[in-house]
């Protein structure tokens, strides 16, 4: 058995960090309590080969006041690893805000990620399973915390609403919350074209290109830049986007949606890498199997505004509604029963009166509606 010494602040900490139980203290002076732990549950560093256990004494005098049976094998003191969750930044200092930052850059790219926010339903996963994030910041990579990619609209599913379950997120953060994103939506500009495409820029028709003015010159967006001026990074040394979500988030479903071309891409993770897959012709819809749901595009008013935009549907290629829309689908179905209970009283022989006391309707409104069943006819 190797005996290791630590201070008693070092005792408190492994006992936590290791999960084990003390045994009664030794005899001698110097030592106040002992550990015994199996070296299956310490780091290779902490015992020598052969050995089945490690003894950890603390001690409140210097080493030169052990007995030197005890003081010579001692391995110097270390800490068990901690995880990157207990070390590494969490949400809290890791926020979206970046005073340096330009804001959005049209409200397209307000609008269309709300209304597919309001559309998304699926079946297997409770809406307090579901976290949905709009031009959030998604830290990603535990050797550089403070890279982060800012996608236009991202679901993660499987994760509680709220960050542990009692928090809005102000960011995303990959090693504190354990679960990387499913579906990511970039909305295509000028200025992130490159960013969000990698390779797969000179596929993008020339339209959406033509609209930065000049197609040679567009500009990388800088979504992580940080406000550490100390630690200036290239480009060169910072992945894109394309490279994040395919590589080291490794997100099933890829979708970039142009608003100058009304084109959708469909990327979907395949084995290395991202394959674009095919979409449904009239009207443009693609499919997730794994969430029982799709996303196409639809022809309709939004917040006062009438163009393509990228919602949700069901299996039959039904639209899914948002809730005002449900609502409102909810209110013209109880009139239509008004509607025809008032009708088929009327056509019973009963008088406009006798309908008032049963239906609770005012004369005027039966009135109506016995007009309108008359001019259906």
């Amino acid at each position: 058995m190797t005996q290791w010494c630590v201070t008693g602040w070092a005792i408190s900490k492994l006992a936590k960090s290791w999960k084990i139980r003390a045994i009664p203290p030794l005899t001698h002076p110097t030592q106040n309590l002992l550990f015994s732990i199996p070296c299956s549950r310490l780091p290779r560093c902490a015992f020598r080969d052969g050995e089945q256990s490690l003894a950890i004494t603390g001690r409140t005098a210097p080493d030169s006041r052990l007995p030197k049976q005890m003081t010579k094998n001692l391995i110097p003191e270390s800490e068990a690893p901690a995880s990157p969750k207990e070390t590494l930044p969490t949400m809290y200092d890791l926020p979206s805000e970046n005073p340096e930052e330009p804001g959005l850059p049209d409200e397209f790219h307000d609008l269309q990620p709300e209304l597919l926010s309001r559309t998304f339903r699926c079946q297997y996963y409770p809406s307090e399973e579901v976290f949905i994030g709009t031009d959030l910041n998604l830290y990603y990579d535990v050797r550089h915390p403070q890279w982060y990619k800012r996608p236009d609209w991202f679901l993660v599913v499987g994760v509680p609403r709220l960050y542990e379950g009692t928090d809005i997120r102000s960011s995303y953060v990959i090693w504190q919350e354990g679960v990387n994103p499913f579906v990511i939506v970039e909305l295509l500009s000028p200025t992130t074209a490159k960013d969000d495409l990698g390779d797969n820029l000179e596929q993008e028709s020339e339209a959406s290109r033509r609209v930065a003015g000049n197609s040679d010159k567009i500009q990388l967006h800088d979504s992580n830049k940080t406000s550490n001026s100390s630690s200036e990074l290239t480009h060169q040394t910072i992945p894109s986007k394309w490279e994040v979500y395919e590589q080291r988030l490794r997100v099933p479903y890829y979708l970039v949606f142009s608003r100058y071309t009304n084109q959708i891409r469909f990327f979907k993770l395949v084995g290395a890498g991202y394959q674009e897959q095919g979409i449904l012709a009239d009207p443009p819809q693609i499919w997730i199997p794994e969430l029982d749901i799709g996303v196409g595009l639809w022809w309709g008013e939004y917040a006062g505004i009438t163009r393509n935009w990228l919602r949700w549907c069901d299996g039959s290629g039904n639209w899914l509604l948002t809730d005002t829309e449900q609502e409102r689908e909810a209110k013209e179905q109880a009139q239509q029963q008004v509607k025809q209970i008032v009708v088929n009283l009327l056509k019973s022989g009963m008088d406009i009166e006798q309908v008032a006391n049963i239906t609770g309707l005012d004369r005027e409104e039966i009135r109506e509606l016995a007009g309108e069943s008359d001019g259906s006819r």
